[in-house]
């Protein structure tokens, strides 16, 4: 087990309030905005769009039991029940799964979807990219975040040695295995496309390099794996 008090600041609660907020939001926008241009979306979140149109579910509902599936993973591989760390994936899910909900319908109702494909392109991959410096900011903060990310993190300091860029590819294998099951019985791929690709490709590498330079004097708090 690791645990980690090495670069613990003395940031006050407001200024962690407001991390966790802005980056709630900045997930939630990103993910939206990804959906809604249909040009792919981060992994988890086409997996779940695929799930959607497989078992016929409201986004809303998928996101809430993927997050609750993949709680109890990380409980398997923590070894351990951490009642705290488990409330708090279950209450950011909870969020995240409205906010994103929300983002996607009210860009819904703006014209984007008929902007040119190149401006499409460039908003899907900035989409990808507000999810991956969303991530790294509430991985930060570390007061609760997404099962989704905490998995991440836990493949990432436990086994990987904090090497962002290999361990977001590696925690992409479920919701990947996720799309393809779901290709096996509809014969359709969803929000799977260039954004996609960039997300498999370069998420880690974002979520890497906006730890240094997105709020820099923000450290990796309370760490344990």
């Amino acid at each position: 087990m690791i645990s980690s008090d090495s670069h613990e600041h003395d940031e006050s609660a407001m200024q962690l309030g407001f991390y966790l907020v802005f980056s709630i939001l900045l997930n939630g926008f990103g993910n939206g905005l990804t959906v809604c241009m249909n040009l792919g979306s981060a992994l988890w979140t086409a997996s779940a769009v695929n799930l959607t149109h497989t078992l016929h579910w409201s986004l809303l509902v998928v996101l809430l039991v993927e997050g609750v599936a993949v709680t109890a993973t990380n409980v398997l591989f923590l070894g351990r029940f951490d009642w705290r760390r488990v409330l708090g994936n279950l209450v950011y899910m909870f969020l995240f799964a409205y906010v994103v909900a929300g983002f996607t319908d009210l860009l819904g109702l703006t014209p984007i979807r008929s902007w040119p494909l190149a401006v499409r392109i460039v908003l899907d991959i900035f989409g990808v990219t507000c999810i991956g410096v969303a991530v790294s900011i509430y991985q930060r903060v570390n007061v609760i975040m997404h099962p989704n990310d905490d998995f991440m993190q836990i493949i990432r300091f436990k086994w990987l040695h904090g090497r962002a860029a290999v361990a977001q590819p590696v925690s992409f294998i479920p919701p990947i295995t996720i799309s393809l099951i779901c290709f096996l019985i509809t014969h359709q791929l969803y929000a799977i496309n260039i954004g996609t690709l960039f997300s498999l490709l370069c998420q880690g590498f974002v979520i890497g390099t906006a730890d240094r330079v997105v709020f820099p004097n923000l450290k990796h708090r309370n760490l344990t794996v």
